[in-house]
């Protein structure tokens, strides 16, 4: 368990997904730069918190909800967490307060573009879940994202498999604040679209293709 004080940022987990490298870059040495893409989202999570709570039958939005985990020493912000209200009698759920009954926690995560291939969207609203089921002492089965281009939801099953990568994750980031060392740059296509390119360098300082091409022509001689 850690203490309030060892948290470290829930949104820390789609940048470690992404590239540990730009997790170091971004909370080891404060680094930030924006382009489209990051201004694009930053507006669009802003839309996301716009309204407060509200009561639609037996649902209940919530919005820019604090989120924390003691067990994996994280803490963030749900953008929006919708409760879902369960058959009376059924134990299962969470309890509101001034609310009757017992509410299926959701996490829904808004996001730019669409869906990709690696899993920083996934651990990130994983993380967002498990944090809900610490707190409120409740299963959470399923996360949602809600993506802007295709304006739409995706479920999320909050599976063993998935758990296992974000509480992973969650260990590599708190290994990494520990040591204080930014990891070499190892530069991949996925290098092109990162707003931290040109504080990164990775072309520039990603040796491994230099000592290839030198023990190549090492054996050649």
């Amino acid at each position: 368990m850690f203490t309030e004080d060892d948290l470290l940022p829930l949104s820390g987990l789609q940048h470690m997904a992404f590239c540990e490298r730009q997790w170091a870059l971004i909370h080891l040495e404060q680094q930030w730069e924006e382009n489209p893409l990051t201004a694009e989202g930053h507006i669009l999570h802003e839309r996301a918190h716009d309204s407060a709570t509200e009561t639609r039958g037996t649902l209940v939005t919530v919005r820019a909800l604090p989120l924390h985990s003691l067990r994996l020493g994280i803490s963030g912000q749900a953008d929006v967490v919708e409760f879902h209200a369960l058959e009376p009698g059924d134990g299962a759920g969470a309890v509101l307060e001034d609310r009757a009954g017992r509410w299926r926690p959701c996490p829904v995560e808004y996001k730019r573009g669409k869906p990709k291939r690696k899993i920083c969207d996934l651990v990130q609203v994983c993380a967002q879940a498990l944090c809900l089921e610490e707190m409120l002492g409740a299963a959470v089965p399923e996360a949602a994202l809600f993506y802007a281009t295709p304006r739409r939801r995706h479920a999320v099953p909050v599976s063993p498999q998935l758990r296992a990568q974000t509480e992973a994750l969650c260990l590599r980031i708190h290994e990494l604040y520990r040591v204080r060392q930014t990891p070499a740059p190892v530069y991949t296509p996925a290098c092109e679209s990162c707003s931290l390119k040109t504080v990164c360098c990775p072309k520039v300082l990603d040796r491994r293709k230099d000592v290839r091409a030198y023990l190549a022509r090492a054996m050649e001689d």
